[in-house]
């Protein structure tokens, strides 16, 4: 990351500030407010206890007592939204960690994902499952200020079913019972329940593995694991909760099921078809391709790092993977952003903006998704993915316009969270 300038009296002012400082002044040399903008020139944006109070042209002067940031040469534009992260989790192959690492383990590998994924200009993330409360106590710990990192909205651990992807295997069965995660069920009412449960424990957002999955240690294909009426529980009892809920998912007739379900989003949708596709358009549901994750695994085939059984998989998988959401697009599905960080190395979360050009988005559509669409994914529209008065000021500051060239966002200077400057 490069350095911007920030006065001595300033830094100061920022180590020694609460946990939303009163009142700080940007100044850019140009903001983008949405998605829909275009680039300003310079501006002035007033914070006042976490919140955007005022966008203003040209560099205004700094009221007495307020801190002051001064970002020449930068642009800045709202902090970026990832719909699918695994912060408690690095990439690799060795599943047999689950037996010998313990979850708080997680917490400590959580704390230098969350502030990665923060620098690289990421500034809200959806955990998209963890330990039971891993990813809940990162929550916490970002939303206090203890933890450099994005605001963060936690599953917690993924409802699935007996064997199937999510649910532990690969180990001999006495192993398994013990590293159990209490979040399978089998038939509609067990569902529900655990929806309730999960509801119980804290989280924000329901997680299922829809169908199988590349990772997990069993060849068994990538079809539907539950049944449609498990399914429509799981959507309906989330709902009556006021939860969303996401779905793991790779095959099409898995995919349809999970949309005439009422499942909010379907994470990946590698295999969709146009039947698929339709019943997604029909039910409103989203899709969040996490294409980098492909890339990521793919990158580590023939190194010894994946069992037999998940090279097969990975291999199988790559060709799709390059096509699918383009094709999602054509047949007039939702997208949103989302990649699956975990399965590769957090910190190259932006590199998934490309891959989406690649399958035929414009760079305006790509950097949409990352804020306003996945702002109203999670019904925070009102909240974040927009520079305006009365929203959290979550910001980002760069060199360049991504809006002709994407990969600017890849190397991003400066990151603000809830009014807190991260480093």
């Amino acid at each position: 990351m490069r350095a911007f300038t920030v006065p001595a009296a300033a830094v100061i002012g920022l180590l020694a500030a609460p946990a939303a400082a009163d009142t700080t002044v940007i100044h850019a040399e140009s903001v983008i407010a949405d998605a829909e903008s275009e680039p300003t020139g310079r501006a002035t944006v007033t914070v006042t206890d976490g919140r955007i109070v005022s966008i203003e042209d040209g560099w205004q002067d700094v009221p007495e007592g307020a801190t002051m940031i001064h970002l020449e040469g930068k642009t800045i534009m709202p902090g970026m939204i990832d719909l699918h992260t695994h912060l408690t989790g690095d990439p690799g192959g060795d599943f047999w960690k689950e037996a010998t690492e313990p979850d708080d383990w997680g917490v400590v590998v959580g704390a230098k994902n969350a502030r990665l994924t923060a620098l690289a200009g990421f500034t809200t993330v959806r955990e998209a499952g963890s330990a039971q409360h891993t990813a809940f106590s990162l929550r916490r710990g970002t939303e206090e200020g203890l933890i450099p990192g994005p605001r963060i909205i936690a599953a917690g651990p993924a409802l699935a079913i007996v064997g199937g992807h999510g649910d532990v295997s690969g180990f001999r069965p006495e192993i398994n019972e013990i590293l159990d995660s209490g979040y399978t069920c089998t038939g509609a009412v067990e569902c529900a329940e655990k929806v309730r449960l999960a509801s119980q424990n804290g989280a924000d957002t329901i997680k299922i593995t829809a169908t199988g999955g590349v990772l997990s240690q069993q060849g068994r294909g990538l079809e539907a694991h539950f049944t449609f009426d498990e399914m429509k529980s799981i959507a309906d009892t989330a709902d009556s909760l006021g939860l969303k809920v996401m779905a793991h998912a790779h095959g099409a007739r898995g995919i349809e099921m999970a949309a005439k379900a009422g499942i909010d989003t379907i994470e990946h949708g590698t295999y969709i078809d146009e039947a698929a596709a339709e019943a997604m358009v029909e039910n409103g549901t989203v899709l969040v391709p996490t294409l980098i994750a492909f890339q990521g695994i793919s990158e580590r085939l023939g190194k010894g790092i994946y069992t037999p059984v998940v090279e097969e998989k990975v291999r199988a998988v790559a060709e799709t993977a390059q096509v699918f959401m383009g094709k999602a697009r054509d047949w007039g599905v939702t997208i949103a952003f989302g990649t699956d960080a975990g399965v590769f190395d957090h910190g190259r979360n932006a590199q998934e903006l490309s891959l989406m050009m690649q399958q035929g988005m414009s760079a305006r559509e790509a950097l949409a998704a990352a804020t306003t669409g996945a702002a109203q994914v999670l019904d925070m529209s009102n909240e974040i993915g927009r520079i305006a008065p009365g929203y959290s000021a979550d910001i980002i500051a760069f060199e360049g316009n991504p809006l002709t060239d994407i990969t600017v966002l890849e190397d991003v200077d400066f990151v603000m969270v809830r009014g807190r400057v991260i480093e």
